[in-house]
């Protein structure tokens, strides 16, 4: 089966919203072995709507649209697409009586806007795919040569909900037995500099085979996508797992997880193993090291809490950094931040606590301490070890890659030989 996606929206062109459902339906699909062949991204005109999927149309088995499915005047995908196949609208009464329910259960002290009405219209002869997460239906249309076009909402929590409560299997349905798939896995590595990554990469005997890689560098470090395709299942999972494991034996530690692992959870696991209760004491950063701890489910019983300690009096007075440190030296150094990190763990009275101090700019440099210079330490139940950072990139990718080196420092203290 070969699908194309058509994702639609102003907003979407002009750069507003990024488009994370058609990541996400070309993951999901390859999971079932249906390959995307080709991606775009339309207006919100009924003229451009009809246009990108009626070429999709000519080139792909089915196609599926994301967005243009609400209630407003710029939503044009039904009656587009219901005109390129040459069917009307009509009203789903059923519809209709269950989005007044619908909204008279959440807001009863005011009726239902007109507006609404247009999301329970439908072409004719179409299927409505179920939307258990919103109130517009998704719709599945087929012309007499088999050709399909799936229409989802643009919403991204809708779309995914939808994906996998109905379309996903719909087309599983349509594949029948899946003798060949498409299969990937990302394996995640934080603190080496891409070409370093593909230098190690190299000195791998026979390569990884005829598993396709790419390297995809990020914020946080470079993922590396092995990919395998037009395989039976289990022998694109077999020889998927002999690549990875080939990657892994020149990566080393530097590979922290596997998919979308975050390094934050890798971490806050790696503590609960230890029975270590942690901190933060953070700078630059304003307390994005603390908020990417918290953001995981469950992070309350590793983290204690920290202090955002911008001003050299916080430092003084909240993590007992000495005067004197700040003055022989600046905010900005090693004694600096290991203090920043015992302080905390000693006001905290936690086993480990993270500091973070540095300049993010965009101004605040001199020529001894320019923007990117950072230092970090960990004080692990005593001992304390700092690193210092010289990081590129805009006052957000400094201090997103500050935090990033801090978890990494932490994450490599508790691995199996320590910093190895």
């Amino acid at each position: 089966m070969r699908i194309e996606v058509v994702t639609i929206g102003d907003e979407l062109l002009l750069g507003f919203t990024i488009d994370t459902n058609a990541a996400h339906l070309a993951r999901q699909l390859a999971a079932v072995g249906v390959e995307i062949i080709r991606r775009t991204t339309c207006g919100d005109t009924a003229e451009s709507i009809a246009a990108a999927v009626g070429e999709a149309l000519e080139r792909a088995d089915g196609v599926i649209t994301t967005g243009g499915l609400g209630p407003t005047s710029d939503d044009l995908t039904k009656p587009a697409i219901a005109a390129l196949f040459g069917r009307g609208m009509t009203l789903d009464e059923e519809h209709l009586a269950w989005m007044r329910d619908r909204w008279a259960t959440r807001w009863p002290e005011r009726p239902m806007p007109e507006a609404n009405v247009q999301q329970a219209m439908v072409p004719e002869g179409a299927r409505k795919l179920e939307n258990r997460h919103g109130s517009a239906p998704g719709i599945f249309l087929e012309d007499a040569r088999g050709r399909w076009v799936a229409m989802l909402p643009g919403v991204p929590r809708e779309m995914r909900g939808m994906l996998g409560d109905t379309l996903l299997p719909l087309i599983r349905e349509r594949l029948g037995d899946v003798d060949r798939v498409v299969r990937s896995t990302t394996l995640r590595t934080t603190g080496v500099a891409e070409s370093l990554v593909a230098d190690r990469i190299e000195t791998i005997e026979g390569g990884v085979g005829d598993v396709s890689l790419a390297y995809l560098p990020n914020v946080d470090g470079v993922d590396l996508r092995l990919t395998v395709r037009d395989l039976p299942p289990r022998e694109a999972d077999a020889r998927l797992a002999a690549a990875a494991e080939r990657v892994r034996g020149v990566m080393g530690a530097a590979i922290y997880g596997e998919g979308e692992d975050d390094l934050a959870a890798v971490v806050l696991e790696a503590c609960r193993a230890r029975g270590l209760m942690l901190a933060v004491a953070e700078s630059c950063t304003g307390g994005m090291l603390g908020a990417r701890l918290t953001a995981i489910p469950g992070s309350s019983d590793v983290v204690c809490g920290g202090v955002i300690a911008y001003a050299d009096a916080v430092k003084r007075s909240l993590l007992d950094v000495p005067e004197a440190l700040l003055l022989a030296h600046g905010a900005v150094s090693e004694p600096v931040v290991r203090a920043m990190a015992t302080g905390a763990r000693a006001r905290l009275d936690v086993g480990a606590a993270l500091a973070i101090t540095g300049v993010a700019g965009p101004g605040g440099g001199t020529a001894a301490k320019p923007v990117g210079a950072v230092w970090i330490a960990l004080d692990l139940e005593g001992r304390v070890e700092a690193r210092a950072l010289r990081l590129w990139g805009d006052r957000d990718e400094v201090r997103r890659r500050s935090a990033q080196a801090a978890l990494e420092l932490l994450r490599r203290a508790l691995s199996p030989g320590g910093n190895s």
